[in-house]
């Protein structure tokens, strides 16, 4: 019968064995991941010319952070990225909470994508599609938040956002939707701007009345929840029509 010290020996060289197992793929897994990080660096944009291709996306006329109502992004904020403030590019909550939403609905109906997620798509992936786009994405998102503000990443997504019917950026929405420079915007279009950004299409109050007066509603609650607007305000927000200009550029907004 073996000695008590040589089945302590025995029992402690498997569990040596068993950890050795345990971390050749532990340690295979981490180059792999620093192998693609290191890809990703090299092979994605650095972010260092997104001015300019923002300025060329918006025709010259991209928003500087001052011309951002607050209004309107808290509006957008509430809505789009409610961390957008504390995160580094990425949102790792909001990227979880869509996944979990898309395999418990069995769709793809959430994005997970931060405002810098969208602003590299719009800027660096506008003809890749939503697969082939994500994980570069990611990787000129991080680029992004490493070279700018948060008030200038902002301004530059509601520089290029598209808003429907060939409209780019928040300016030209504004204009087309309300006849109202961006600064003019009440409360409830400030959150009907906002919430139309997800699907300019569906949310156009032209044509869907009914839906862009449901999203609206949906940001303004939003805006209440986060601390950025009282249930009074957002109430009365709530009362305003859906649309009030017309289609096209107004001379007085322009």
């Amino acid at each position: 019968m073996p000695s008590r010290p040589t089945e302590v020996v025995l029992v402690r060289r498997w569990r040596r064995g068993r950890l050795g197992l345990l971390l050749v793929p532990a340690a295979l897994l981490l180059l792999a991941v620093l192998a693609a990080t290191a890809y990703l660096g090299l092979a994605t944009p650095s972010g260092a010319d997104l001015p300019q291709r923002v300025s060329t996306i918006a025709g010259g006329r991209e928003l500087r952070p001052d011309q951002v109502p607050p209004l309107l992004a808290q509006a957008v904020v509430a809505v789009e990225d409610e961390r957008f403030f504390i995160h580094h590019g990425l949102d790792t909550i909001g990227t979880a909470r869509a996944v979990w939403h898309d395999v418990s609905g069995l769709c793809a109906c959430e994005g997970g994508s931060t405002i810098t997620q969208q602003l590299a798509k719009n800027v660096y992936y506008q003809s890749d599609d939503r697969v082939a786009r994500k994980i570069p994405g990611m990787a000129v998102a991080l680029k992004i938040e490493l070279r700018y503000d948060k008030a200038a990443i902002m301004a530059d997504y509601l520089s290029v956002v598209p808003t429907g019917y060939n409209l780019v950026g928040a300016r030209e929405a504004a204009c087309a939707y309300f006849d109202r420079t961006l600064p003019e915007l009440s409360a409830g279009q400030a959150a009907e701007l906002a919430g139309m950004l997800a699907a300019p299409s569906i949310y156009d109050p032209r044509l869907n009345p009914e839906l862009a007066s449901s999203r609206r509603d949906h940001v303004l609650d939003r805006m209440v929840e986060v601390g950025y607007l009282s249930p009074t305000r957002a109430a009365a927000a709530r009362q305003e029509p859906v649309l009030t200009g017309g289609v096209g550029h107004s001379p007085n907004c322009g």
